[in-house]
């Protein structure tokens, strides 16, 4: 107001002759609240009859569906029970009365054959032997006319190749002996032992000490086919060879 009227003074114009308009200003129109709105319009939905918005209600069990559903479950779990025992008792009458049938003969030659597999039926000859001593260790080795592999030394005394350890015997006064079983044909005795580092069952390694020899004792080496003292080694410095 005191712009136009500062104006009008301006312009020589008398000030009563001024009229002066105020300009009205508009309420600035509330925007809706459309979170509200989403509100009010799920519950005006919720509260009518619409079978989409309805709610969902577990559907009762009668106490016969219940019942028949058991029986039908016992019914398969004694279903399972009979067979079970028929055909175990078609199995044993079978392996009696036909030892030769079809079903028979499949099961033998199914266990027979994972039997063999973990039988090792290997000869002598088709093992590649090792040193019984470090190459390190200055030892000499010698073979009588036997086939026997001796020698006297203060060292440690591996296997001629990898097996089982069969049995053991002795003590630490009289000295330890040890038989290798390198598979169903071939082992070895090792004798003449101070100290022996596995027991019996115990899984031996070429490249492992068997044993220990304070170097007073005699230390004999022999091997064995079929329990028959093989006389066919060679020895070359520390390499041992069938001949």
């Amino acid at each position: 107001m005191n712009e136009e009227l500062e104006y009008a003074e301006m312009l020589e114009i008398p000030v009563e002759t001024v009229t002066v308009r105020r300009k009205e200003r508009r309420k600035k129109e509330k925007e809706p609240d459309l979170q509200q709105q989403l509100v009010e319009e799920v519950n005006e939905k919720l509260e009518s009859e619409d079978p989409s918005y309805a709610e969902s209600t577990p559907i009762a069990r009668t106490a016969a569906y219940e019942g028949r559903k058991k029986r039908i479950a016992r019914r398969i779990v004694v279903g399972e029970f009979i067979a079970v025992c028929a055909l175990c008792a078609a199995i044993f009458l079978t392996n009696i009365f036909l030892p030769d049938s079809a079903i028979n003969t499949f099961v033998r030659g199914l266990f027979g054959n994972n039997g063999s597999a973990q039988t090792d039926t290997r000869a002598y000859s088709e093992f590649t032997l090792s040193p019984v001593v470090n190459d390190t260790v200055n030892v000499e080795l010698a073979v009588s006319e036997t086939g026997v592999l001796s020698f006297t030394s203060a060292c440690s005394v591996y296997s001629p190749c990898d097996g089982q350890l069969a049995t053991l015997n002795g003590n630490a006064e009289t000295g330890y002996t040890a038989e290798i079983k390198h598979s169903e044909h071939f082992s070895t005795i090792v004798s003449g032992l101070d100290y022996i580092y596995a027991a019996e069952g115990d899984k031996i390694r070429s490249n492992i000490p068997l044993g220990y020899s304070d170097g007073e004792g005699e230390v004999r080496v022999m091997f064995y086919s079929d329990g028959t003292l093989l006389n066919c080694l060679t020895v070359n410095e520390n390499t041992l060879a069938w001949s």
